[in-house]
């Protein structure tokens, strides 16, 4: 497992499939979106190992924490504590 204590930002932007499920996130510069529902992308930014994301703006912010990140293996924990593994 990578730390992620290095930026993880550039490491996140692309299109990841989830490992168990159907659904997709797809993370551009400013937008983080689940199954790539474009339309309902939220605003986010990352602080540490820890993704923040808000829906135009809104508070408060959903965390998503880091908990591996490299080329092609992605695993977030989400705000509702589910570990959710991302490949692309």
């Amino acid at each position: 497992m990578e730390s992620c204590s290095k930026p993880i930002g550039k490491k996140l932007k692309g299109e990841w499939k989830a490992k168990n499920e159907s659904t997709t996130l797809n993370i551009t510069d400013k937008q983080f979106a689940m199954d790539s529902d474009i339309t309902m992308a939220e605003d986010y930014f990352v602080k540490g190992d820890t993704i923040f994301t808000s829906f135009e703006g809104n508070q408060p912010y959903s965390k998503f924490i880091v908990q591996q990140l490299d080329e092609h293996n992605l695993t977030l924990l989400s705000p509702d504590s589910i570990v959710m593994e991302f490949t692309r």
